[in-house]
C-alpha cells in the first residue's frame, strides 16, 4: 500500500516539508549554499524517515493479517514482531488471544456437558415415564379386581414420588452447576444434622427391620448450611439403606479435630465392587449391585454440596465388609 495514502503520512510530510523549506530559506540569507545543503539534508531525513514508516507499516499489515487468521479459527505466530510498541502490542495481543481460547474451549465444554446432560435426562425420566403410562393404562381397565387395582395405586404413588425426587434433585444440581445457590457459613450442630438428614427414612429403615446407630462424643459443630448439608448427609444415608439388607444396621461415627470435624457413614451392605468404587460419585452412573429404583444422583449431589461447602466426600470397602463414606468439613479452606 502507499504511504502517501494515509492521511497522517500526508500531514508529516507537509509539515516536514515547511520546516525544511523555512530553515533552507533561512540559511540560504546567510549562505546560498547552506540552503542547498539544508535542501538535501532535509531530502535525505525525509527518505529515511519514509522508509521507516513504510517498515513500520508493512510489519502493522502483516500483524493485522495475523490476527484476521487467528480470528478464523487458524494458528498463528505472534513471536516475529519483537521491537518497541510492536513487541508490547504483540505481548497484549497473545494474552487476549489466549484468553478468548481459554473461553472458546470452556463453552466448548459447557455444550458438551449440556449435551450429555440433556441425554441423561431424558433417559433417566424416560423410564418412570413409561412405567406410569403402563400402570395407568391396566387402571383403565373396567373388570380389575379390587385387590389389583389398590396395587396398582401404590406402584403408581411410588413412581411418582420416585419421578418427583428425581426431579427435584436434577433441579438442584443445576442451581449448583448455575451458581445460582449461596450457601449459608453459620455453626451447624452435627447432632441436629444427623436428626434431620435421618428422620426421612424413618419409615423405609423401619419397614426393612434396618437400625441405625450414632457415637458421638456431643456438642460437634462446624461452619456450613444446615439445610443443604442436611441433603447431602441424607442422600448418603438414603444410599446406604438401599444397599443394606433387611435387618442391617447404618452407623454414623463423629469426631472432630482442630482442622476439620468428620462424619463417618457405614453400613452392613456388600460395599462397593472393585470397578464401581472409581465412579462412585459420577452423575447417573449405577453400579452392580444397584437396584431398579436407582438413579444415580443422590451421591454426585452429595458431593458437589460437601465441596461448596469446604469439605469433602469420599467412599471406600469397610475392613468388614459394607460401604463407608468419609464426610469431612474443613475449619479452613483447604
Amino acid at each position: 500500500m502507499s504511504l502517501l495514502r494515509n492521511p497522517e503520512v500526508r500531514r508529516g510530510l507537509l509539515r516536514w516539508a515547511a520546516a525544511t523549506a523555512v530553515l533552507a530559506g533561512a540559511a540560504a540569507v546567510w549562505e546560498p549554499r547552506a540552503g542547498l545543503a539544508v535542501l538535501a539534508a532535509g531530502a535525505v531525513f525525509t527518505a529515511l524517515h519514509l522508509a521507516g514508516l513504510r517498515r513500520r507499516y508493512r510489519q502493522m499489515a502483516d500483524l493485522s493479517r495475523e490476527l484476521d487468521t487467528m480470528l478464523h479459527g487458524a494458528p498463528a505466530d505472534l513471536g516475529r514482531f519483537r521491537e518497541g510498541e510492536l513487541a508490547i502490542l504483540r505481548s497484549q495481543l497473545a494474552k487476549l488471544t489466549a484468553r478468548l481460547q481459554e473461553q472458546a474451549d470452556a463453552l466448548g465444554r459447557d455444550k458438551r456437558f449440556l449435551a450429555d446432560a440433556m441425554a441423561d435426562l431424558s433417559h433417566q425420566l424416560r423410564t418412570p415415564l413409561t412405567s406410569l403410562q403402563l400402570v395407568a393404562e391396566l387402571l383403565r381397565a373396567e373388570d380389575l379386581p379390587e385387590d389389583r387395582r389398590r396395587q396398582l395405586a401404590r406402584e403408581l404413588r411410588g413412581l411418582l414420588d420416585r419421578l418427583a425426587w428425581q426431579v427435584e434433585a436434577l433441579l438442584k444440581l443445576s442451581r449448583l452447576d448455575a451458581g445460582a445457590v449461596e450457601l449459608a457459613r453459620e455453626p451447624v450442630d452435627v447432632a441436629e444434622l444427623i436428626r434431620r438428614a435421618a428422620e426421612p427414612l424413618a419409615v423405609p429403615m423401619e419397614l426393612r427391620g434396618q437400625t441405625m446407630t450414632v457415637r458421638a462424643a456431643g456438642g460437634e459443630t462446624f461452619l456450613g448450611d444446615m439445610a443443604w448439608s442436611a441433603e447431602a448427609l441424607g442422600n448418603v444415608l438414603k444410599n446406604c439403606v438401599e444397599h443394606t439388607p433387611p435387618g442391617g444396621e447404618i452407623a454414623v461415627a463423629v469426631r472432630e479435630t482442630p482442622i476439620f470435624t468428620e462424619l463417618t457413614v457405614s453400613d452392613t451392605g456388600p460395599g462397593f465392587a472393585p470397578e464401581d468404587l472409581p465412579r462412585v460419585f459420577e452423575r447417573f452412573y449405577k453400579g452392580r449391585g444397584a437396584g431398579g429404583a436407582a438413579i444415580g444422583i443422590g451421591l454426585a449431589l452429595a458431593r458437589q454440596i460437601a465441596a461448596l461447602e469446604n469439605g469433602t466426600l469420599s467412599a471406600a470397602n469397610g475392613r468388614r465388609g459394607g460401604a463407608v463414606f468419609t464426610l469431612r468439613f474443613y475449619r479452613s479452606v483447604v
